[in-house]
């Protein structure tokens, strides 16, 4: 039966916009399209979208194209409650749903969103992002979906599925330019090979470059950018289908990226007093002033060079045997990583990450899947076993620039009579020649192994007990262990603060600014990349995570429109380990503070506990969807990775909880070749009222009792596309998309000047083109009405301190002297793009 199947070829439409509406106006003369066409793979088995009790928005290929989704960040415009976010660079990429994701830069933190592409898990969310070639369909499932996808992905999951290879001859050619130097090809091909009819292959390659986002003021350099947020990279993937006979299906895949950009450089969205300073120990003007952020000019001597490499295969089997359907998923994939950065975002040299292949983050996974799924009488039923071993290399490089030494000590001696401070205090507290307490080009050279190896056992099972009442029960047991061996070195010994740690140090500066500063000073001394309490230091530790995870549901379909489940389900995020340099807030008997090495640098496992009801109607002559899901989610140790202003640390807060109400609309109208897709999102999603453990520095003091960063309350998105015939050979194709997102705040600390107002992105497209799609030119834009927001805001390297009241309970504006700097959404883009099908 599959040999038949895979044969006739991908004939059925597998998803909303999948569905090309009108794709041929003559088919619309005589056949609705309707829901019923509407099939996703959120329970590991092909299902009506509406038999299935999870919140899912399924978009297919065709509304893709059309709104010009080429990666995961594109996915926000067609699903409200998502948010896409990048930062210093397109591997730091994170998915939220709900309001609930991981925050933050760095690789010992695994995904609360997981993304699986092809079946296949990978293992952050920015080794995801990518040009995704061409598309199925993407689902996205909201709401924790351990029992089938795994770990990590409490908060949902992102299932991308790729077009398989096809029996039938076709070939794909695309050329777009577009404003910014916009340029990019791309070219598919598939069929049958060796002129047999078991063997299909498929060929997708793309490159793409585009000229960068940002202007940059370099100021002395070393780099001579002048631009930033550019895009330049090529893919290939390719896959071959092989169906024996009518039992036995297997499909390899292999695929390549190599990118090589600048990306990313940040923009103030508001200076502080330190502006003065920098601009004193640089010669100019340092950073941006009164200018508007969205002038797009970024201030940076160093530069933001980056560089990934992705690569992978997979074997994927389905063999049907007299008891079910036996399923298997192998895979092998490395990804890569090399990044440089202007750690200050000015043109003071203060400091930088040397892309020089000792800053980098490097995944090698295999993973093993097998599921046996079957039906025995009214029960549908599923068991299955997962395997992963992942291994983590990581290196960091954090260096001194020119200006790093005059900097701070100008900080630590300014005074309201000597605003500017004193050029070389440094040099006076240590006893040092100048800049060589802080020797330009030394600073912190690190090294991470991280081992993660995980087995799995899970089951899924579906008893319908009558023709409206069905029951479904999962479970999931997971067992996780985890290594990480850890090598600090300071490449110049640590020598300022290792002055300063010594009896006889201390004493020099308390004989210059007081006993009661000297702590402070010495701290300041001290920072974690200038620590000699690090230098030379090696660590190993280990954990194990035993953890059951499940669901249930009870679903009950009143009338053949109308189905509603009530469900339960419980996730589990694994604990890991912070790979960044971390420090105590225990003082040293000699009077330091906050110097010494944190030795356990593990965090706990993050569970959730799941409450959803939800009504799936399918109306007027199933041309209408209209669902509707009311939902509580429960966290427990959520794992919040934030920057203290120093270093990245992953504190365990003890309650997130969210709350609220999912929709989904898609109508096949009467008007042929109208279709309108839209959905809505209120999730109120906070922080328990509980005080945030192990936080001495009050970075997080905002937090209890308020909303996440990065998480509106109301989202809505909506896609309206419209075909007619053009004569009688050409058809024109309209389509335009939206999302609208409320306000929210967009840096973990919360602080209020990181508020992004409440914005809508906007795009259309507009198309001319054959009626059997032999070439089509579309004029299209990304962002039309060139809406400005900002990704993330986060606050400038060593450039002032909190607005926090004398109680550290509430911000006040007037004691705030922070430079903010952000990582800005995209501009307006706006091109052309001719198709050609062969």
């Amino acid at each position: 039966m599959r040999f038949t199947q895979v044969l006739c070829g991908t004939a059925s439409a597998v998803v909303l916009a999948g569905l090309s509406v009108a794709s041929v106006a003559q088919a619309q003369e005589t056949e609705t399209l309707t829901v019923d066409s509407i099939v996703v793979t959120a329970q590991k088995r092909e299902q009506n979208l509406q038999d299935v009790p999870v919140v899912v928005t399924a978009v297919g290929a065709k509304l893709l194209q059309d709104t010009g989704v080429k990666d995961i960040k594109d996915l926000t415009i067609l699903t409200p409650g998502l948010t896409v976010t990048s930062t210093t660079s397109e591997a730091s990429t994170t998915a939220r749903v709900r309001g609930v994701g991981t925050v933050g830069d760095n690789p010992g933190l695994e995904s609360s969103v997981g993304v699986v592409i092809d079946g296949v898990y990978r293992p952050r969310n920015g080794v995801s992002f990518g040009d995704l070639g061409e598309m199925e369909r993407i689902e996205v499932l909201k709401g924790p979906q351990g029992t089938l996808f795994g770990k990590n992905t409490s908060a949902g999951v992102i299932n991308v599925v790729t077009k398989e290879p096809e029996f039938g001859f076709a070939a794909n050619a695309e050329a777009t330019v577009g404003n910014f130097n916009a340029h990019g090809l791309s070219a598919s091909v598939t069929g049958p090979l060796f002129g047999t009819e078991t063997l299909a292959g498929r060929l997708y390659v793309a490159a793409r470059e585009r000229d960068g986002y940002n202007d940059v003021v370099n100021g002395k350099g070393p780099t001579n950018r002048t631009q930033d947020q550019d895009q330049g990279f090529y893919t290939v993937r390719g896959q071959l289908l092989f169906v024996p006979n009518d039992e036995a299906t297997f499909k390899l895949i292999g695929d390549y990226t190599k990118r090589d950009e600048n990306c990313c450089g940040a923009v103030q969205i508001r200076t502080g007093p330190t502006a003065g300073i920098l601009n004193l120990v640089s010669g100019q003007t340092a950073l941006a002033t009164t200018a508007d952020p969205y002038a797009r000019t970024a201030y940076s001597n160093r530069g933001a060079p980056s560089s990934i490499e992705d690569k992978g295969v997979s074997l994927e089997g389905k063999i049907d045997l007299p008891v079910g359907q036996l399923t298997s998923v192998t895979a092998i994939r490395n990804w890569r990583t090399d990044n440089g950065q202007d750690s200050d975002f000015t043109t003071a040299d203060l400091a930088y990450r040397n892309k020089d292949g000792t800053n980098f983050s490097e995944f090698t996974t295999f993973s093993q899947e097998l599921r046996l799924a079957g039906k025995t009488g009214n029960l549908d039923w599923l068991v299955g076993t997962f395997l992963a071993d992942e291994k983590l290399d990581n290196g960091a490089n954090f260096r001194f620039g020119n200006d790093y030494e005059q900097y701070l000590g100008r900080l630590l001696s300014r005074s309201a009579a000597n605003p500017a401070g004193i050029a070389n205090f440094v040099s006076i507290l240590t006893g040092r020649a100048p800049n060589t307490t802080f020797t330009p080009g030394q600073g912190l050279l690190d090294t991470y192994t991280q081992r993660a190896k995980t087995v799995a056992l899970f089951t899924s099972n579906t008893y319908q007990f009558t023709d409206a009442f069905s029951l479904t029960a999962g479970l999931r047991y997971s067992s996780d262990s985890k290594t990480v061996d850890s090598y600090q070195t300071n490449t110049d010994g640590g020598v300022g603060c290792g002055i300063a740690l010594t009896p006889a140090g201390q004493a020099r500066i308390a004989s210059i600014v007081g006993a009661a500063a000297t702590p402070t000073i010495v701290g300041n001394l001290c920072l974690p990349w200038a620590n000699p309490l690090f230098n030379g230091r090696g660590t190993h530790q280990e954990r194990k995570d035993k953890e059951w995870s499940g669901t249930i549901k009870a679903a009950y379909r009143f009338t053949p429109e109308v189905f509603s489940y009530a469900s339960y389900a419980r996730g589990y995020k694994g604990g890991g380990y912070n790979l960044d340099r971390a420090q105590s807030s225990n003082g040293l008997p000699t009077g330091g503070t906050g110097v010494l090495p944190v030795l356990d640098t593990s965090f706990p496992g993050e569970f959730v506990d799941s409450y959803e009801v939800g009504l799936k109607n399918t109306l007027f002559n199933r041309t209408v969807l209209l669902n509707f899901t009311a939902f509580y989610q429960k966290f427990t140790d959520f794992q919040l990775n934030t920057f203290l202003g120093t270093s990245f640390a992953v504190r365990s807060i003890p309650e997130v909880t969210s709350q609220g109400v999912d929709a989904d609309f898609l109508w096949f109208t009467p008007i042929h070749g109208l279709m309108v897709q839209s959905g809505f999102t209120y999730a109120d999603t906070k922080y328990g009222k509980q005080a945030i453990p192990n936080d001495p520095t009050n970075a997080l003091a905002l937090l209890p009792g308020s909303r996440l960063s990065l998480a509106p309350k109301y989202s809505a998105s909506g896609s309206l596309t419209y075909e007619h015939p053009v004569g009688e050979s050409l058809k024109a194709r309209f389509n335009i998309g939206a999302k609208y997102s409320s306000d929210y705040i967009t840096g973990s600390d919360l602080f209020p000047p990181k508020t992004q107002k409440a914005y809508t992105v906007v795009n259309a497209r507009i198309g001319l083109g054959t009626q059997d799609d032999r070439w089509t030119a579309e004029l299209w834009s990304q962002n039309l009405l060139n809406e400005k927001y900002t990704q993330v805001g986060f606050n400038g390297f060593l450039q002032g301190s909190s607005g926090l009241s004398a109680t550290n309970t509430t911000y006040v504006p007037a004691n705030d002297t922070i430079t903010y700097d952000a990582f800005l959404g995209a501009p307006r883009t706006y091109g052309l793009t001719l198709r050609a099908k062969f």
